[in-house]
């Protein structure tokens, strides 16, 4: 019988996952008052199936929980939370990473507590909408571009986070606000975090340095979107040679992994393969590849090494047994309730079910 690549132990670092398979993060908005609860811990343990979960966007901050009910992890009771979430994946023999999401711009100030600010690289309002539970739809409002003072302390909440992170006992950090200083579009910074290719990645590699001095590099990871267009990131001339430059930066920075994401199969615009072989030859260490994979291609991918892990988000959510679904070659579940993506309680959460014959 065919051993498959994408089921066999590796090593992320100094982390031994028991095969390639990544569960991306993906918000479902289930954390009430902002904190972890034992209905993600049932989640999460339910999926720890996968070599790695990396879990939805968390908040290093009051100022980044831009998003209706979604986790931070900057206070105690947050920390506690999570405790539940790490002690169900590594009960069943699974590892996690914690994924520092800062919302910047795209945030609105009902969803955020009381004394936050909706704080950007420059005050360019996003075009669109967003969720509140208070008043539903809302316009994204003029965020506020962000001073010397509040530079520092985001860099400081991002380290603290991460630190907190471990103390939670995640197996690292993994972070992104941070893709709104890449762009031109929402960055018209005329300073030293404006303007070039390097300035626009300043920031970004400053933040990575801080928290790789809270936690270390070999728990630390990034998640990029080259060509991605959520919450209004248009395309731009240099937007190859801006990520070849991160990718040449994160390498010396000696991070544990580089996670690419590509939205193609969501209906974003398609990336291109060439930069993501620049972005695998420029990266040393491990690289994450994800977008609308099946079994076939993800082994193809890794068994040719253009990826030594593959991700996958919404086949997760309906198949919460998905590795050994594709393991022994069971048919996925089409059965996917998006109505309930982000609602707050069990259905369509931790209801769906593993295979049965």
């Amino acid at each position: 019988m065919k051993e498959y690549k994408l089921f066999a132990p590796v090593k992320l670092g100094e982390i031994e996952l028991k095969n390639r398979i990544v569960m991306s993060p993906m918000t479902r908005s289930r954390a009430i008052g902002n904190i972890p609860n034992k209905l993600m811990a049932e989640f999460y343990k339910q999926r720890s199936n996968a070599g790695l979960i990396i879990t939805e966007g968390t908040s290093p901050s009051p100022n980044g929980l831009g998003y209706s009910r979604i986790p931070g992890c900057f206070s105690i009771e947050q920390v506690e939370g999570w405790k539940l979430v790490t002690t169900a994946v590594h009960g069943e023999g699974g590892k996690i990473f914690l994924q520092l999401m800062h919302t910047g711009r795209i945030s609105h100030t009902l969803n955020l507590p009381e004394g936050a600010q909706i704080i950007a690289p420059s005050a360019v309002k996003a075009k669109g909408q967003m969720w509140t539970d208070l008043a539903q739809m809302q316009d994204f409002p003029v965020p506020k571009a962000m001073d010397d003072d509040d530079l520092l302390l985001t860099i400081t909440e991002y380290a603290a986070a991460a630190k907190h992170a471990i103390d939670a006992g995640f197996d690292g950090a993994n972070g992104y606000l941070l893709e709104q200083f890449i762009s031109p579009v929402s960055n018209i910074r005329t300073d030293k975090y404006g303007g070039n290719i390097e300035n626009r990645c300043r920031y970004v590699l400053e933040v990575v340095a801080a928290v790789i001095e809270s936690i270390g590099a070999d728990k630390t990871g990034i998640r990029l979107s080259p060509y991605g267009v959520a919450s209004d990131m248009p395309h731009y001339p240099e937007i190859d040679d801006t990520y070849t430059y991160l990718a040449e930066e994160l390498n010396k920075l000696g991070i544990v992994y580089l996670h690419i994401v590509d939205h193609t199969a969501m209906g974003a615009p398609e990336v291109p393969l060439e930069i993501k072989k620049i972005m695998r030859t420029r990266f040393k260490n491990s690289v994450i590849l994800s977008g609308g994979y099946d079994f076939k291609r993800a082994e193809e991918d890794v068994e040719s090494g253009f990826a030594d892990l593959i991700a996958f988000g919404r086949p997760f959510i309906n198949n919460p047994d998905l590795v050994t679904r594709m393991e022994k070659k069971l048919p996925l579940s089409k059965d996917l309730k998006m109505d309930l993506f982000y609602t707050p309680g069990e259905k369509g959460y931790i209801d769906y079910p593993v295979y049965k014959k």
